[in-house]
């Protein structure tokens, strides 16, 4: 099984041949940032700073740090956006969400990271607390995401990203609507949105052309996320509603044990929709790393994304 599943992505690789990528597309390769998770454990911050040591070099635009359900890590997301601050030369953008704080509460977190030089949030509704059924906004906290955007605009002149949701989100009332709250956390200031990961280029480029079609004009980076670890993917997806398409779980089938052979499917599988979203003109790409370099930094060498240092001549 995993002799057959590696000539297959043998194959696909051979066939999409991502090194020969600026020869065959043109143009300088996209520009690409990153996001982490604050670390629980000294084990997970040592693989954490591995990863940013590693993928440092390749000068994304920022890096992000999530913000765990209910506000869990809020101390650890602003220690490590600190530490990001003080010994490396990348832009930090900090998560932060409406739940589980008061606008005051929210407000001096964001003060907070002005003053620490952060000048990039992205701005969440947040999930909820592991123990509640639904969201429920904090009485005298920031609702949604549109919200908090506002809200973030008066505290200071943030650089401010919000998120967009190629699938719908699970809990929008429909495709409408959720383009809807797009539209409004773009009008209440926000810079950018960067979608939820996705597997086929062509559910980006439809969303594109609905939220072209909406009069959004902020730029829409599309989320890739790397498959280090199918059952986990699968897990992601069934959360926020993304779609798992039938031939992925036919590729990854049987490699729970090999990981050699899925770290190459995953690569293949990933390079070859990031070159898909590349040809129809996408410029931005936003990297769910899971604190791990390996599968991204092989997805940014087939972009022709290098280290300065290595960058082929021009």
């Amino acid at each position: 099984m995993a002799t057959d599943a590696t000539g297959a992505a043998t194959d696909a690789l051979r066939r999409h041949q991502p090194w020969q990528a600026d020869a065959a597309l043109g143009g300088p390769p996209p520009r690409v940032s990153f996001e982490f998770f604050p670390p629980k454990t000294d084990k997970m911050a040592e693989t954490l700073w591995r990863a940013v040591e590693r993928l440092a070099p390749l000068e994304p635009r920022f890096v992000s740090v999530t913000y765990g359900a209910g506000g869990s890590t809020r101390e650890r997301t602003h220690a490590t956006i600190a530490r990001l601050k003080r010994e490396t030369a990348l832009e930090p953008a900090a998560h932060l969400t409406c739940v589980g704080a008061s606008q005051a509460e929210v407000d001096a977190v964001a003060r907070a990271y002005w003053d620490l030089g952060v000048r990039h949030i992205v701005a969440l509704r947040g999930d909820p607390p592991e123990d509640a059924e639904a969201y429920e906004p904090a009485p005298d906290g920031y609702r949604y995401a549109a919200d908090l955007v506002a809200g973030l605009r008066r505290v200071a002149d943030f650089d401010i990203s919000v998120a967009a949701y190629p699938e719908v989100h699970p809990e929008a009332a429909s495709a409408v609507a959720d383009l809807d709250n797009l539209k409004r956390k773009i009008d209440a200031g926000a810079s950018r949105a960067i979608t939820q990961f996705f597997f086929a280029p062509e559910t980006f480029l439809r969303f594109r052309d609905r939220v072209a079609a909406a009069g959004i004009r902020a730029p829409l980076v599309p989320g890739i996320l790397p498959v280090t670890n199918f059952a986990t993917v699968q897990r992601f997806a069934a959360m926020c509603g993304a779609a798992v398409p039938d031939w992925m779980s036919r590729l990854f089938d049987g490699l729970d044990d090999d990981p050699q052979t899925r770290q190459l499917i995953a690569a293949s599988t990933a390079i070859e929709l990031c070159q898909s979203l590349r040809a129809e003109g996408v410029s931005q790409l936003h990297f769910y790393t899971l604190n791990r370099a390996e599968l991204t930094l092989a997805i940014c060498h087939s972009l022709g994304i290098r280290p300065a240092a290595e960058a082929p001549a021009a």
